[in-house]
């Protein structure tokens, strides 16, 4: 059976956040760039389940993996 494509919308409501397209460039705007060696989870912006899903997706290369990996590459990326 193929693996779910999830948007990164679908990410964001996943987390519990705002999912429109202004609101996600709001919260990367706000949040990043995150340090070159800070994994993702554990930036503070995450309350622990959302630091959580983020971590669990990644190690159990989840069908949400490649949507965190997006973010995760948004969020250390400098201006």
């Amino acid at each position: 059976m193929e693996q779910p494509v999830h948007h990164f919308s679908e990410l964001f409501e996943q987390l519990g956040l705002r999912s429109d397209a202004e609101s996600i460039e709001r919260f990367i705007q706000l949040h990043s760039p995150l340090p070159k060696d800070m994994p993702l989870a554990n930036a503070p912006c995450w309350n622990e389940g959302q630091s959580d899903f983020l971590r669990e997706s990644i190690e159990e290369d989840a069908d949400w993996a490649e949507v965190v990996d997006h973010l995760d590459a948004s969020m250390h990326k400098t201006a």
